[in-house]
Order: structure tokens, then C-alpha cells, then sequence
């Protein structure tokens, strides 16, 4: 059984692009599995197919191989030795140990907490080799406990059930988290994602470094969820705001913050539209402001509308900033691009009339590679900007 691309679709393939839309595959297998991809010149590669997928092709190895599950795992090998030192280095840390697309294994995430390991597989033919797949993360690991944290909607377009299932040792409800100095709680089984947003890690951390020892007063958290860059600013910044939507994720936050002790930190249930309109209009003036919001383009059609709210939050944002005061705001849609994002920025800045310095361009974690073929595996921007005036 065999794959047979469109001279579009094999083009893509020969471009290195893993993914091959519906439109584009002639014909495929009737069930997911995995299958050798042919375009009118011959042999492309290999790759995970589900003929109910939009995406009916996810190739993760491009060109012959006499044993492609062989290839497959050592992908997650090359994967997993990329993290290895960093994982050993801190037993108590969060890391992304498996990227999907990034590390050629599609539709596959496996982060990492505190030596227990979540596992997202959102490829149907992933099911049947969830069981070599946690034998190989023992092997190489050696996890507390490895979670299948498969509840996610998108599972139900790929035609899979949705469900959480332990699949090694023990994973208790939440276990704690260290991120440099701060500490946090991160409930396995529930919560978005894995359990929280292992892809900022950097970017608080540096926030944390760039603000120590400035002696600001009043900082603003802005779309909090479980308030991790408020909790980093919250030791060098003498008063921290944390604002979510979610009475839920508030609660969270407060528990991160009793966690660790600090004081200063309180935290506000309100829409930010609303919140960050309000506080302008009442003149109110912040040291530093954060802004890191869900992805407001889903989908392609969504681009304009989610340009528009990125500057609706920006604009507001830079009017509350005090002379000499940051912006640390974020992008994590990747269809709005990076040259979208800072042209956003600048017109917002324009139409606040502020000076605005960027201090930094930034995007997702070293543990979320990017690939330079697949546009789609850089999909966080991330930008430090100073208000000269």
C-alpha cells in the first residue's frame, strides 16, 4: 500500500514540507498507518497517513529506507538526546521533549515536569505505537510517570477518542515545577496544553533578568493564566498585577504565588479589552506591562481580525507605560508572520504617539525547534520594547 501525491503535493514534499493537505494526495490507504509516499517521479519518503485528516500526510522521512519504523524511532532519539543534558541538569524543571513537526515526528508533543512525562499524540497512527513509545521513553529517561494526555478536540477531527490514560509508573494531579528561582504547580490531568506553556520559559526568565535590580514600582500581567511571568516579575517589581478571563487560572496563579511566598502579587478576573481600555482612560501608569495572549488567528480567514485585536491590546498597553517603562508583548498565531507582528507594533506605537525602542526580538525556546521548510514550527514572536518617551 502506497501514497500518490499531485506534482503540487510532491513538490512540497521535494521542498521538505512534511505536510500534504487533502487536496493534493491522488490516493492513499483506507486505514492510518504508515506508508511510502510516491509522486510522479518516484519514491518521496515516508509517512504517517489518515485518510479522515485534512493533513492526510505527515512525512517524517524523505527519501528510501528499507525499515521506516526504525527511521521514525531514531527521530525521536536525535529528538531526545538534543534535550538530554538540560533534562539531567534539572530534575526539577519543565522542558519540551518531543516537538512534533520540529523534531520530525508529527502530531507527537512530549513535555516534561518535574520527571513526569505528558504525551499528546494527535496523528492516528500514533495509537498503535504508544506502547514502544513509552518502552523508549523509560529507556531513555527513566520518567516518574508518563501520562496520555490525548483530550483534546483536535483528536476527534484525526477520527481518535479523546481520553487520559496513564501509561507508565505513577502521575499524581499536579506535581511542582522550577523555573530558576520561582517555583509553580502544574496540574497534569487538567489544564490547557500539557499543563502550562513551556515555550515562554526563556523569554520569563530573561524578562526576570532584565528587570533585577531596576527598581520598578507597578507591573501589569496581562492574559496571566497561571501568572508565571507575574510571578518572575513579582521579585524585582515592588507591586505586580495578574489579569485573566478565567476565574480558574486566577486561582492558579494565587496558589504560585503562595507557593513562593510572594506578597505583592494580586490578580484581577476581567476581560483584558476591557480592563486594559478602562485603566488608560482612568490615566493609570505602569513600569512594565505583559502582554502574552491565546493565538487570536486559528485559522487563515482569522488574520485581519486577529492583526486588529494585537493592536487594540498594544495601542492600550503603550499608553499606560511610563516614560522608560517595557513592553513585553507576544504573538503565538502562526498565521500572522513576524514581518505582521512588528509592522502591528509600529503602527500601534504610532497611533499611541509614543517613541518605542525594541530591546528584543525573541521567540520560542531552544526546546521548540524551528524548521527553516516549515514555516508553521515558528510560530512565537516575542518582542522586549522600551518606551523612550
Amino acid at each position: 500500500m502506497k501514497v500518490v501525491l499531485s506534482p503540487r503535493g510532491a513538490a512540497r514534499v521535494l521542498a521538505r514540507h512534511p505536510w500534504v493537505w487533502q487536496s493534493d494526495v491522488k490516493s492513499l490507504p483506507e486505514t492510518p498507518g504508515i506508508h511510502p509516499v510516491y509522486g510522479p517521479r518516484g519514491l518521496l519518503g515516508w509517512a504517517l497517513t489518515n485518510p479522515r485528516s485534512l493533513i492526510q500526510v505527515r512525512v517524517f522521512h524523505f527519501g528510501p529506507t528499507d525499515d521506516p519504523l526504525a527511521a521514525l524511532w531514531a527521530n525521536l532519539e536525535r529528538a531526545l538526546a538534543f534535550r538530554r543534558e538540560a533534562y539531567e541538569a534539572e530534575p526539577e524543571g519543565g522542558f519540551r521533549l518531543v516537538h512534533a513537526e520540529g523534531d520530525l515526528l508529527p502530531g507527537l508533543v512530549v513535555d516534561g515536569y518535574a520527571r513526569h512525562l505528558v504525551v499528546q499524540a494527535h496523528a492516528a497512527a500514533w495509537e498503535p505505537l504508544l506502547g514502544e513509545l513509552t518502552l523508549r521513553l523509560e529507556a531513555a529517561l527513566k520518567p516518574a510517570g508518563i501520562l496520555a494526555k490525548h483530550d483534546a478536540p483536535l483528536r476527534e477531527r484525526e477520527g481518535l477518542e479523546r481520553y487520559l490514560r496513564t501509561l507508565a509508573g505513577r502521575v499524581p494531579e499536579a506535581v511542582e515545577v522550577r523555573e530558576g528561582a520561582v517555583r509553580y504547580r502544574v496540574r497534569l490531568q487538567g489544564g490547557q496544553k500539557t499543563g502550562a506553556f513551556l515555550d515562554q520559559r526563556d523569554n520569563r526568565l530573561r524578562l526576570e533578568a532584565y528587570l533585577e535590580g531596576r527598581g520598578y514600582a507597578r507591573a501589569l500581567d496581562v492574559f496571566a493564566y497561571q501568572g508565571l511571568f507575574a510571578l518572575h516579575m513579582a521579585r524585582h517589581v515592588a507591586e505586580v498585577e495578574a489579569v485573566d478571563s478565567s476565574a480558574a487560572a486566577l486561582e492558579a496563579a494565587r496558589e504560585n504565588a503562595a507557593l513562593n511566598g510572594l506578597e505583592n502579587l494580586r490578580f484581577t478576573e476581567a476581560n483584558a479589552f476591557d480592563l486594559l481600555r478602562e485603566r488608560q482612560r482612568a490615566g493609570e501608569r505602569y513600569d512594565v506591562v505583559v502582554l502574552d495572549p491565546p493565538a487570536f488567528a486559528a485559522r487563515k480567514a482569522d488574520r485581519e481580525r486577529a492583526l486588529a485585536a494585537y493592536k487594540e491590546v498594544n495601542l492600550r498597553a503603550l499608553k499606560l507605560l511610563a516614560p522608560g517603562g517595557l513592553l513585553v508583548t507576544a504573538s503565538c498565531s502562526h498565521h500572522v508572520s513576524e514581518a505582521d507582528f512588528y509592522a502591528m507594533l509600529a503602527s500601534a506605537a504610532a497611533d499611541a504617539h509614543r517613541i518605542v525602542r525594541v530591546r528584543e526580538q525573541r521567540g520560542q525556546g531552544w526546546d521548540h525547534p524551528v524548521l527553516l521548510t516549515v514555516p508553521e514550527t515558528r510560530y512565537l514572536k516575542l518582542a522586549l520594547m522600551e518606551v523612550l518617551e
